[in-house]
This record gives structure tokens, sequence and C-alpha cells, in this order.
């Protein structure tokens, strides 16, 4: 998931493809920019995860647990 770039420090992330369906990903809560998560909130408008989910937020995300993916990019981004 993760590269070196030869010849210097930087990391690139690769991001998974967009997904569009319903499966499991309904059952987690997401990580997104939370200025973007609080304007789909008021305005229902969609917002994109870091695993790449595309979904309008409507729920509570305390119900959910975190989605893995989400937060081994979250974990990847705060190093």
């Amino acid at each position: 998931m993760t590269q070196v770039a030869p010849g210097s420090e930087t990391v690139v992330l690769e991001r998974p493809e967009i997904s569009h369906d319903d499966g499991d990903h309904d059952r987690f809560s997401h990580y997104v920019p939370k200025n973007e998560y609080m304007e789909a909130i008021v305005n229902g408008t969609p917002v994109l995860a870091l695993c790449g989910k595309l979904w309008v937020p409507d729920a509570d995300p305390e119900r959910f647990p975190v989605c893995p993916t989400c937060k081994e990019i979250y974990g990847q981004l705060r190093k």
C-alpha cells in the first residue's frame, strides 16, 4: 500500500479504487475531513472516505465500528 520514492524520504500512499457499492462499508464509520462531513450533513451531499467509500452521511457514526481500511490509512498519514 505504501511506497518510498527512490532517492527520497517521501512516502506515497495509493488510494484504493472508489467504491459505490453498499456492501460491508455500510457497517462501518469512515474517516472523512471534518469540514466535508459537516457540509455533507447540512447539505446532504456525498463525501469520500479515506478508504474510497462515497456516501451521504445520515447516521450517528458512534453506533458503528471504525472502518479498518480508513483506520489503517489514517494511521499511515499520521506518521
